[in-house]
């Protein structure tokens, strides 16, 4: 006899987790909550309630969480300028958090005894998931059905379907896209097919947010992006909510054929994969950031910002958003936000965002300091003999004792 009464379900409505909802009820003898969240990812989510409530689904859960998904997690992990492995620009990451978040706090809520989710045994999900779920209720039982049962081919999950009369809607079972993808308003990733083999050429008609560089406009686009405490708040003039910025970029971006990377990336738990992502708005995004950093930003306080970026990307592909290691560096890159305002104007090309102008009011740059003309003594060009002097003298005491330089 199980103990598990009730289990929360991240429910997407697809074929997988039609399956596991059958699965759960008949392996665990168990009710079901269902939690579908919009988070962006371009499909309607309301058709998840309808086919839950065929599989006998009482407790449903649908949740429109684009709002919070930018404001408390894209948004914060962008004031770091993260990227993953010097190009990933962790859109699948960033997004596990916040479902982790509120698969507990359903939990809480229904008396569930139990999460589950449809992550493989061979991706970074699973853990982003589970290690979420135990950080928030150290209590819980996760339960991950593609570790326990014997459903490991497409194949048998329709099979499956078939037996127990899921209702799923794959009527064009056929023209399923090859690729294993996983989109929300950071980005949209694509694995498998003929991603599996290194070499080969991603296909143009597999990206769907992008038109190719080669067939953007011939005209560019210039866009301003208004930026206060490290968050862009506004484009063009005009005030916008966190997850409209990034929709209007997404558009922007994807018009011009920006944001597409193909990466072969080291998974947490231990293999190498290779992925086509799209992310146009994020791009715009991380150039904008960096553009306007370099105005606002002390060196010393910037250059310490790009040493702890790599592990604060780490800790969040690895899943631990919710460690003490993410909220202390996230501590101190907010603190350096604090002056990070102005305008940066950008210039979107055929696959190339460029910046081509930044101002701000809490601008560190000094024109009459650092002007190539007549600086009215404003900087006193001897200075700096004894300033190179100084930094050579442990160099010329290296050499004066006929260390060899080499």
């Amino acid at each position: 006899m199980s103990d598990v009464k009730k289990v929360v379900l991240a429910y997407s409505g697809g074929l997988d987790t039609s399956v596991i909802v059958k699965w759960l009820q008949e392996t665990y003898n168990c009710e079901v909550v269902t939690f579908t969240a919009d988070i962006g990812q371009g499909e309607e989510v309301e058709p998840a309630r309808a086919k839950a409530q065929a599989l006998g689904v009482k407790e449903i859960y649908i949740e429109d969480l684009r709002e919070e998904f930018v404001r408390d997690y894209v948004f914060p992990m962008f004031r770091a300028n993260t990227i993953y492995e010097g190009e990933y620009l962790l859109g699948t990451s960033i997004a596990r958090p916040l479902i982790a978040k509120r698969l507990i706090e359903i939990a809480n809520e229904t008396g569930a005894d139990a999460i589950s989710h449809g992550a493989t045994g061979k991706g970074n999900d699973q853990v982003r998931f589970e290690l979420g779920g135990y950080a928030l209720k150290p209590g819980v039982k996760v339960i991950a059905p593609w570790r326990e049962w014997d459903l490991t081919s497409r194949e048998k999950l329709m099979a499956y379907c078939d037996e127990h009369s899921i209702p799923v809607d794959f009527s064009n079972k056929k023209k399923k896209s090859p690729y294993s993808m996983d989109a929300n308003l950071l980005h949209i990733s694509y694995e498998g097919g003929i991603l599996e083999d290194p070499w080969a050429e991603a296909e143009e008609d597999m990206w769907r947010w992008s038109v190719s560089p080669e067939a953007a406009p011939e005209q560019p686009t210039y866009v301003e992006l208004t930026f206060e405490n490290g968050d862009i708040v506004a484009i063009d003039g005009e005030t916008l909510k966190p997850h409209e910025v990034l929709e209007k970029l997404n558009k922007l971006g994807g018009d011009n054929g920006i944001g597409r990377l193909d990466i072969v990336e080291n998974r947490y738990v231990g293999m190498k994969s290779r992925g086509c992502y799209e992310t146009p708005g994020g791009t715009i995004m991380l150039r904008a950031h960096r553009a306007i950093e370099s105005l606002t930003l002390d060196r010393e306080e910037a250059h310490l910002k790009d040493q702890l970026m790599p592990k604060y990307a780490e800790v969040i592909y690895n899943g631990y958003w919710w460690s003490p290691e993410r909220r202390m560096l996230q501590a101190a890159i907010d603190e350096t936000q604090k002056n990070v305002a102005g305008v940066v104007r950008m210039k979107l090309y055929k696959g190339n965002a460029t910046v081509v102008g930044r101002k701000s009011e809490q601008s560190l740059f000094d024109e009459s300091i650092a002007t190539f003309e007549d600086d009215a003594g404003a900087y006193d060009q001897k200075d700096a003999e004894g300033f190179i002097k100084l930094n050579a003298l442990r160099l010329r005491i290296a050499a004066g004792k006929g260390r060899q330089q080499s």
